[in-house]
């Protein structure tokens, strides 16, 4: 049955990211998972710490993973009175525990504040979003490496501040495309694998844990916390971090970096493609192009927009992530809450937009004879640099400057082919026969070391973008 909650938001405003793996990964129920399983994780570590029993380790872990019991929009609603999820969480949480051990119910949550319990969900939530993400990128880079291979010497024009500047080669550019889709793939790995459980207590010192143990027993000694610490970073699958970073937001950060970098790069991409799929270019297009409201003729780059809309908004997003490192005291007021949606969003974005790409690479159509017509349109100006070498060696700089502009001209001027009018120069036809004039002037033939550099750019292993 369709949704009626008109609260309820099912994506019809976010096409790219709609249906993605990282949508569903990032979803309110993903977010209430994490916070179960970091709930639980806790309570396991203390328990190997011999600081609860091994009864209660067992008893939270069964009820957090009930997931169906907690309902997400009554959490909701009552966060509002706490600030946040974690307190009636937490609450119902300890309900369903005690309803299979009384005495474990109050090993629930013992010693942390909500922040560790939130921090440790959101690096959890990233870490499983990454992943379709990484794999993404991976998809991506993998056929641009085959387009690359299949163009390293198709021409086409490159241009410069929207105009044709000297030729290229297609291949090059798709080269191209995977070293950023690579760089943004390195650059997640590296986050994801360092993305850290948080646990402080109160305000970052873990004294709670030393007032519960003391209160149990001998004096358990000062590394307590650093071995709390260590063990449930270890459970809960995240890195272990130096010191409790509630005020401390790098791992935010530089998740935020590489997400709005991931964006950018799969930008570049989707930029370079809307350009070349342009009616009066059509040196590129989507193998499945999105139709229009009114004008059935349009095949529209629709991967290519949403990856655009997405490259667009997650710098913002970013922006308000960074912020958060100015947060002041032990644990800051509002400058934690507001990172929690942007982290989400931007999440959601770069995933759709990895998805996207994936699926613009595999199914893009590549149009050399386009490519070629394009190089033409200029009747050879496009070569002029070459020939400025050229001929400056043969006839002086200056000369040779005053020799091409007026060639040029006429050109323009004339629709003549540029070799044409380069023969009406007397001074540049006396230096250079009709073949060589013509070799010179073949944009084919001027791509400098742009097929090296594909190669060069192709050693790059595919193990460094399929290790997730």
């Amino acid at each position: 049955m369709p949704s009626t909650d008109p609260a309820e938001d099912l994506g019809l405003l976010s096409p790219g990211q709609a249906g993605s793996p990282v949508e569903a990964a990032t979803g309110d129920a993903a977010y209430v998972r994490a916070i179960l399983d970091a709930e639980a994780a806790l309570t396991r570590a203390q328990a190997a710490l011999g600081l609860a029993p091994a009864a209660a380790a067992r008893a939270v872990t069964a009820a957090a993973a009930e997931t169906a019991r907690y309902d997400v929009r009554d959490l909701a609603l009552r966060a509002r009175s706490g600030g946040n999820p974690v307190i009636p969480l937490v609450a119902d949480l300890t309900a369903a525990v005690a309803e299979r051990d009384r005495q474990a119910a109050a090993h629930v949550h013992r010693g942390a504040t909500s922040q560790d319990i939130l921090d440790t969900a959101a690096m959890l939530v990233a870490a499983r979003a990454l992943e379709p993400v990484l794999a993404d990128l991976g998809r991506a880079a993998d056929v641009l490496a085959r387009l690359a291979v299949e163009h390293r010497d198709t021409p086409i024009a490159g241009r410069t501040l929207t105009q044709h500047a000297v030729p290229t080669t297609f291949g090059l550019k798709a080269a191209g495309w995977r070293s950023l889709l690579l760089d943004a793939h390195e650059r997640l790995a590296a986050v994801r694998a360092a993305l850290p459980a948080q646990l402080g207590g109160a305000a970052g010192t873990l004294a709670a844990f030393h007032a519960f143990a003391e209160a149990a027993g001998p004096d358990p000694g000062p590394d307590l916390g650093l071995r709390l610490l260590a063990g449930y970073a270890a459970e809960t699958g995240l890195a272990e971090p130096t010191l409790p970073w509630h005020t401390l937001r790098t791992p935010v950060a530089d998740l935020a970096g590489a997400l709005a970098f991931t964006a950018g790069a799969l930008g570049k991409l989707a930029a370079d493609v809307l350009l070349m799929s342009r009616t009066e270019i059509g040196e590129l297009g989507e193998s499945c192009g999105g139709g229009s409201s009114a004008m059935p003729h349009k095949a529209n780059p629709v991967r290519a927009t949403l990856i655009a809309a997405a490259a667009r908004q997650v710098p913002a997003l970013a922006s308000v992530l960074y912020a958060g490192l100015a947060a002041e005291d032990e644990r800051p007021a509002g400058a934690w809450h507001a990172e929690w949606q942007p982290l989400r969003q931007a999440l959601r974005l770069v995933g759709g937009a990895a998805r996207d790409a994936a699926e613009l690479a595999e199914g893009l159509r590549v149009h050399p004879r386009r490519m070629r017509d394009n190089l033409d349109a200029t009747d050879g100006l496009i070569i002029s640099e070459r020939l400025a070498a050229v001929l400056a060696a043969l006839i002086g700089r200056g000369e040779a400057r005053q020799a091409l502009s007026r060639a040029s001209r006429r050109v323009v001027e004339q629709s003549k082919e540029l070799d044409e009018a380069l023969r009406e120069e007397p001074d540049i036809a006396r230096v250079l026969p009709q073949d060589r004039l013509r070799e010179l002037t073949d944009p084919t033939q001027y791509a400098g070391s742009a097929s090296a550099l594909v190669d060069r750019a192709l050693r790059r292993t595919v193990a460094t973008q399929n290790s997730t």
